[in-house]
């Protein structure tokens, strides 16, 4: 019974997601310029692709932020 126990709880911790360090990288176009820059980012990968993506911005007439995590 000890062991049954011991192993679950072992197959549990590796279910988990641990935080990772990722890259946030955005491209902005427009006004006559192209700009890349990338933000690290450390997390759950879920977590890090929401916060990455709020970043995205669209001013229609004059620029256009995308990012994406790598």
């Amino acid at each position: 019974m000890k062991k049954t126990i011991i192993l679950g709880a072992f197959a549990s911790l590796l279910m988990v997601s641990c935080a990772k360090d990722y890259t946030c990288k955005c491209t902005t176009t427009g006004l006559g310029v192209d700009l890349t820059e990338n933000y690290p980012m450390t997390g759950k990968k879920k977590d890090v692709t929401t916060a990455c993506e709020a970043l995205n911005e669209n001013v229609p007439g004059a620029y256009t932020t995308t990012c994406t995590v790598q």
